[in-house]
């Protein structure tokens, strides 16, 4: 069986459909997987093991090499977990007998022409692993626990070794990743500035601050380390995605917003603390017994997660939550057999 998945969306979303894919492999270990992604995921592909075929999308470019491929690769079934016109136009193209996708894409004629068959998941009445999960129904997959799943490969391993050598990290770290590629998701600088004095100058865990190398978050990172007391250890612009993954899988802690880091430490189960405003934690909270989703206007982590919730700007969210949620996740841990 020769199987195309299409996933043209952001790194977040192609980690959370890290269950899917490994949900596919083991049902069909046979199969011939080929999967369908964006130009920044590809940094991704060496830690995908269970796809066999990777095809990049690359906006603005010629992708005459892939589009032939889609045509000629004989598939007998596409899933399409992306839903928009890009991904149809796609499925069209393979020709598969079987083209999968969600039910809610009719709601859009045009898209919904390549299909034959549809699954009814919400996108808003489940967790975007579950979801996706949903998918595979019609080939016989019923959904499952099947964890976000990376495996990092030793290279990297050995380069973020090198990297924690170089800056005199030898123990326990924190990570703050206070950037994403949406303004409306920032954190003040004066309140990321007081949370890594905090974590450093009070519980003595040196923090090391990550992110990309974007004008827009770059600013904002300068913000934050004008606004310090402690030491500033700058990571940002030094890890590519899967030495980014690596570092936040030997982190002590993770404090990040709402963005790919967040799925990296869930990947892994690393202690974090995830800030959500204007998006709601239903759908992309980290699901692990060691995590904590904080929500703006909330003065606790929460432990209900509803499917409709109000956006709310991350300025409602205090200093002093997520000191205290440091300390109520750092107390935790020490209580753990």
């Amino acid at each position: 069986m020769k199987i195309l998945a299409l996933k043209l969306k952001r790194i977040g979303d192609l980690v959370l459909t890290t269950p899917a894919l490994v949900a596919l492999r083991q049902a069909f270990p046979d199969a011939h997987l080929t999967l369908a992604i964006m130009e920044n995921c590809e940094g991704l592909i060496p830690a995908m093991p269970y796809v066999d075929e990777v095809l990049v999308f690359r906006a603005g470019r010629a992708n005459a090499r892939m589009l032939v491929r889609l045509a000629i690769g004989r598939f007998d079934v596409c899933l399409d977990f992306t839903g928009n016109d890009r991904s149809a136009f796609f499925t069209f193209l393979s020709r598969a007998p079987r083209r999968i996708t969600f039910g809610w894409v009719k709601r859009a004629p045009h898209r919904a022409l390549p299909f034959n068959e549809f699954v009814e998941s919400s996108v808003r009445e489940n967790h975007t692993i579950d979801h996706h999960l949903d998918l595979l129904e019609p080939l016989g997959i019923l959904r499952r626990d099947v964890p976000v799943t990376l495996n990092l490969p030793w290279t990297t391993r050995e380069a973020v070794s090198k990297l924690l050598e170089q800056a005199g990290i030898s123990g326990p770290f924190a990570i703050v990743h206070p950037g994403t590629a949406r303004a409306e998701k920032y954190w003040s600088p004066e309140r990321w500035a007081a949370v890594i004095d905090h974590c450093q100058g009070n519980l003595g865990l040196p923090v090391l601050v990550t992110g990309s190398l974007a004008p827009f978050e770059q600013a904002h990172l300068k913000a934050i380390a004008a606004r310090l007391q402690t030491p500033w250890r700058d990571f940002s612009g030094k890890l590519d995605l899967l030495g980014l993954a690596e570092l936040i899988r030997r982190a002590s802690l993770l404090l990040s917003m709402d963005s790919a880091p967040v799925h990296f430490g869930a990947a892994f189960h690393t202690p974090q603390i995830a800030l959500f405003g204007e998006t709601n934690p239903f759908a992309w909270r980290p699901r692990h017994d060691r995590a904590l989703v904080l929500y703006a206007g909330e003065p606790e982590p929460l432990t209900r997660f509803e499917p409709r919730a109000r956006p709310c700007p991350l300025i409602e969210l205090s200093t002093e939550t997520v000191i205290t949620a440091i300390g109520s996740l750092s107390a935790s841990l020490r209580a753990a057999p």
